[in-house]
């Protein structure tokens, strides 16, 4: 599992677009994935503090990356939401962890190569069904 820890360390600091923490890369990530979440839903996914969360939020939004609001159904909610500037970096990021995987998958053997084209779905759709059932 030590490979695991390795591959995901390398593919995460691959990703420098917007010069981000790892705390707000992931937040934004999870904004650009599933759209816009209230500030405490935020929080809770990402598993940080409501105050921390509104201070990273902050940060986000003086970089102009995410907007916030009153959430429509709840007026004392803030809801948060990526822009248009925040897509661009977290698609840009996106990008630079894909290059870098596929640069290390460039450097393996074909057989290692083939292994790892079944083996990255199987576990993506492992991920998912584990999703689905929580």
């Amino acid at each position: 599992m030590v490979a695991v820890e390795q591959l995901v360390r390398h593919v995460r600091h691959s990703a420098t677009a917007g010069g981000l923490s790892t705390a707000a890369s992931s937040a934004l990530a999870r904004l650009g994935r599933e759209g816009p979440l209230r500030l405490t839903e935020l929080a809770r996914a990402e598993g940080v503090s409501q105050p921390g969360m509104t201070q990273l939020v902050g940060r986000l939004e003086r970089a102009g990356l995410v907007a916030r609001g009153a959430d429509s159904t709840d007026g004392r909610g803030v809801r948060v939401e990526i822009t248009r500037t925040g897509l661009d970096v977290f698609r840009q990021r996106r990008a630079e962890r894909a290059h870098a995987l596929q640069e290390l998958i460039g450097e393996l053997t074909e057989p290692e190569q083939q292994a790892v084209r079944l083996a990255l779905p199987a576990l993506a759709r492992a991920i998912e069904d584990r999703r689905a059932r929580d």
